[in-house]
């Protein structure tokens, strides 16, 4: 290997023996740093191709203050840490690391995540290399297009969409005076690929309801493309304009300006994106947008000056070609947060690159995994789901993997596994954080080599397949407590899709509602109209722990319920939204050093605080007291106990 790596680790021996592990490996380590100060000269004198650091160092900075620093260096870099504190995760997670070695760990599973790291650094540029020239021609394609202005700007919104992730488009220009022009259009996202498109004389009849509303003759002009988020935005929204509309009338909470240099008619044309969400915009969208200007400039002064309706309020459903939208059809909902995983998954489904689905029980995991496999190359063959946590440990390697005749004690036949049925198409494993270790193993290898073999067979089957699997564990604290292998976690983790809760997207809880009410109206030949203003307010204000399954439950009782032909009333559960995961906390089994160190706690409290001695605890533990002391170190006991 000629690949050179920095290690950022502040303990001897453990940084001693990671350099012996790489040189055997083949890796060059052009040094060992101990401190961040250390680490930033050695990354200016030896550029390294990847950086192994430790989260907490000598001296007052952090591993997670340095990777701001590789991120911007576009150096891919991996945490080694032996704190699995949830918020010390959360921070190191923001930074977006290429891969996480919980200590202590092996050989092998740094060898692996640094396989997937490289592996990950090369293939994201590439990608974005080629998705960027995908986006520039199609750019080009619509600047040579016949269409009018409105439908060009429309099919630009669309393919921008991926890039530059907005809620609110607004495309337009100024005179040299600063005064925004009537040609101004709005393109307000209302779906995956529907966008309501009005004028600026549109937005007044809008405003008409809002009588402390008036749309302002000038547009705030911006000079150069930059964002501004959450207090940046604030400050932007302070004044009376365009942006403090868009914020009070459309809850936008973060813009990207994107302005393009004057035309031949001294008109300064801008795209102003708008997002719900406060942290919408990075430093990357700016590079994006500073190198499609150019591309924007040709398409806005190739556009004739075609007149638009005065009151435009159309909804359009983006370019001609076919669209995944009917893919989507069974996930119901408009919300930003799902029109963000409509997007993710229209990105990842072409490929075959590994996918894991994460969120609460009743989100919608497995519609998503339809959908992915619907879009894919492969959608013309089998789709096997498997749920694994409904698999009993001594049955799920054969269902997995099949098995010969004569293998056990009652395989009297030959059995096809579900990998096999796969071949050619695409596995769901649901609830893969409940496979015992001893099968992870050999799910690693599937993975790896894209063969299985039968239990009782001579020899390994080659399988063609795509894997995507699904969790409500939060597997990075299954690593951290040995539940689940890390190497197999980076093997599934390649491209992350997090469903939101019902909580978090209330705002599609009408949709669903009404969805599910067709549902069940039609299955029991009632004629149920839809729900009462007062049924539907009691469920917005409920927090549904279990999600859109919940929901779906209620609903259908609601409508065998309903007594006219309105559903009036909703009978809840009578229980507090909390009480759920408190009770799923009760019954959660503690881990062995949970349980350790409970007893040891225990022991200490009987003993009042008392180690050595005969009564002491060391003495009823049966074990020498600087063991107990270096176990009450490792476990974070501290005495505090009076003598």
């Amino acid at each position: 290997m000629n690949q050179k790596i920095l290690i950022v680790e502040d303990q001897f021996i453990e940084a001693n023996h990671l350099r012996i592990m790489l040189q055997r490996a083949e890796y060059t380590v052009c040094g060992v740093a101990r401190s961040v100060e250390q680490a930033e000269e050695m990354i200016e004198t030896h550029r390294p191709d990847l950086v192994l650091l430790d989260i907490f160092l000598t001296g007052k900075r952090t591993g997670i203050d340095l990777a701001a620093q590789l991120k911007e260096a576009n150096i891919p870099f991996i945490y080694l840490s032996a704190n699995s504190n949830e918020e010390v995760l959360n921070a190191a997670k923001a930074t977006h690391p290429y891969g996480f070695l919980v200590k202590p760990f092996r050989d092998n599973d740094l060898l692996v995540t640094l396989q997937i790291a490289q592996y990950h650094h090369e293939n994201g540029l590439e990608s974005q290399l080629r998705k960027e020239t995908q986006l520039q021609t199609q750019l080009a394609t619509i600047t040579a297009g016949q269409s009018n202005r409105q439908q060009r700007l429309l099919m630009i919104a669309q393919v921008l969409q991926p890039f530059i992730s907005f809620d609110m488009l607004v495309v337009g220009s100024l005179d040299e005076a600063g005064a925004q022009q009537h040609d101004t259009l709005h393109f307000l996202r209302i779906g995956f690929n529907e966008y309501q498109v009005f004028t600026h004389d549109g937005l007044k009849v809008i405003l008409n309801a809002r009588p402390a509303h008036a749309v302002p003759a000038n547009e705030r002009a911006f000079s150069q493309v930059q964002y501004f988020n959450e207090t940046s935005f604030k400050s932007v929204i302070a004044k009376p304009g365009t942006h403090k509309i868009m914020a009070e009338t459309f809850g936008m909470n973060a813009l990207l300006t994107l302005p393009l240099p004057p035309g031949a008619h001294h008109r300064q044309c801008f795209f102003s994106f708008y997002s719900r969400r406060p942290d919408a915009f990075t430093d990357d969208h700016v590079s994006l947008g500073q190198r499609i200007q150019p591309f924007l400039v040709l398409a806005t002064q190739s556009m004739s000056e075609s007149r638009v309706p005065a009151i435009g309020s159309d909804v359009m459903h983006g370019l001609p070609e076919p669209s995944p939208n009917s893919v989507f059809d069974n996930i119901i909902g408009t919300s930003p947060q799902l029109t963000a995983v409509f997007e993710l998954i229209s990105q990842v489904a072409p490929v075959d690159t590994s996918v894991l689905i994460t969120g609460a029980s009743g989100t919608g995991k497995e519609r998503v995994a339809d959908s992915i496999h619907a879009l894919s190359p492969r959608k013309a063959h089998p789709l096997i789901k498997v749920n694994c946590a409904a698999l009993p440990a001594n049955l799920i390697e054969s269902e997995l993997f099949g098995h010969e005749k004569g293998a056990f004690t009652g395989a009297i036949e030959k059995r096809t596994g579900r990998f096999e049925q796969a071949n050619n198409g695409t596995i769901f494993l649901d609830e893969i954080g409940d496979v015992p270790l001893e099968t992870q193993v050999k799910l690693l290898r599937v993975l790896q080599q894209r063969e299985i073999e039968r239990i009782g067979g001579k020899a390994p089957v080659k399988v063609n397949i795509r894997i995507i699997a699904a969790t409500n564990k939060n597997l990075e604290k299954e690593v951290a407590e040995g539940r689940f292998r890390l190497d197999l976690y980076y093997r599934l983790n390649v491209f992350p899709i997090q469903l939101p809760s019902l909580t978090e997207r209330k705002e599609d809880i009408p949709l669903l509602v009404n969805h599910f009410i067709g549902i069940y109206s039609r299955k029991t030949g009632r004629k149920i109209s839809g729900v009462s203003d007062k049924a539907l307010a009691v469920l917005m204000a409920y927090d549904w722990p279990g999600n859109i399954r919940e929901l779906e439950n209620i609903t259908e009782r609601a409508v065998l319920l309903a007594k006219g032909n309105l559903i009036e009333h909703i009978s809840l559960p009578v229980r507090q939204p909390a009480m759920p995961s408190e009770k799923a906390e009760e019954v959660r089994l503690k881990t062995i050093f949970e349980n350790e160190r409970d007893y040891i706690i225990q022991v200490l409290e009987k003993c009042n605080g008392r180690i050595r001695g005969e009564d002491g605890a060391a003495a009823i533990l049966k074990i020498p007291p600087t063991t107990l002391g270096s176990k009450m170190k490792k476990l974070g006991i501290k005495r505090n106990f009076s003598f």
